[in-house]
């Protein structure tokens, strides 16, 4: 364990130089941080008083596609809420009891939001073919009117949030949400303008199903990517058997094994390892090439033990 004590003391060492070399990008940081900050709170406003006018607007018109299209609309609401409360708690300082701070967070709520939304995705099918069987009159006029507000309400928000989705994949994902929104508001236009010149009441349900789909699709990917991360497995863009090879390949390593790669939170993976070097004298020079290795690969976290012998066989209860 010592040895990875003095590589996390290396890597302390290694963050401070570079924070004090790069006190301009830093500044650019918090003030790209502000401005995505700003458009995520006012696409968030935006985006309630959407969900709030289709869901009463859908309800009063009698209209499933406007009630799926609120239900697409809360799960942007979700994503947005989530992207700020994302940015608030890595602000959050990490404790000798939580050392990863609350960033686990962003992974439960994400979970917990997939799950929601493929619930009422459920709901709004099964309303969908019951209204295949036996359509129900729509008040197309005031649809039109719900659907033509949330169409120009996403617009804005769409711009919004377009000039800072770039340098973060939380808020380009919130972007992507909106966008998705977007598209779902027009296809509500488009089946309300059908209902109003031909009576064709049809093309509400089947506005609901186009919609519905879009959430399912969002919402499955959601849940699967969160399932992943709290299962600790390797992420997808990571190849378990190229990391060690690579590790492997570094001058005076006998071999890796007890090797794990995980992900803790959006952005960050994390590793863990044991490696043979069977002359100590090659330990720090061995950690610092398996330290920068590893970042080349995107792996930001990286813990890796040292041992003169293997203790493959002190472990074999870790490896049923």
């Amino acid at each position: 364990m010592h040895s990875s004590a003095r590589q996390h003391h290396h890597d302390h060492g290694r963050h401070t130089h570079d924070h004090g070399g790069g006190h301009h990008h830093h500044g650019l940081g918090h003030a790209h941080h502000a401005r995505s900050t700003r458009a995520l709170a006012w696409s968030l406003g935006l985006t309630l008083i959407i969900l709030v006018a289709e869901v009463i607007g859908g309800w009063m018109a009698n209209s499933l596609a406007l009630l799926a299209d609120a239900g697409h609309v809360l799960t942007d609401a979700g994503a947005l809420a989530l992207s700020l409360f994302v940015a608030w708690l890595a602000r959050q300082p990490s404790s000798s009891a939580k050392t990863f701070g609350y960033l686990r967070w962003e992974i439960l709520a994400a979970l917990i939001n997939g799950a929601t939304l493929l619930l009422i995705s459920a709901g709004i099918v099964y309303e969908a073919f019951m209204r295949f069987r036996s359509p129900e009159p729509v008040m197309s006029g005031l649809m039109l009117s719900v659907a033509l507000a949330g169409l120009a309400f996403n617009g804005v928000a769409v711009w919004l949030l377009h000039g800072v989705r770039e340098g973060s994949l939380n808020v380009r994902g919130a972007y992507l949400h909106v966008l998705g929104d977007t598209l779902a508001s027009v296809g509500t236009v488009i089946a309300a303008l059908i209902i109003r010149g031909t009576g064709w009441t049809v093309a509400d349900p089947i506005a609901s199903l186009v919609t519905t789909v879009l959430i399912v699709a969002g919402a499955w990917s959601l849940v699967r990517e969160s399932v992943n991360v709290l299962l600790e497995a390797a992420p997808a863009h990571i190849a378990l058997d190229v990391v060690r090879e690579k590790l492997e390949e570094i001058p005076n390593v006998e071999s890796v094994h007890d090797l794990h790669v995980w992900t803790v939170t959006s952005g960050m993976v994390a590793l863990s390892a044991h490696a043979v070097v069977r002359n100590c004298e090659n330990h720090q020079a061995v950690l610092e090439r398996a330290h920068d290795t590893c970042v080349g690969l995107g792996i930001q976290h990286v813990t890796i033990q040292l041992e003169c012998d293997p203790t493959f066989e002190r472990e074999l209860h870790l490896h049923p």
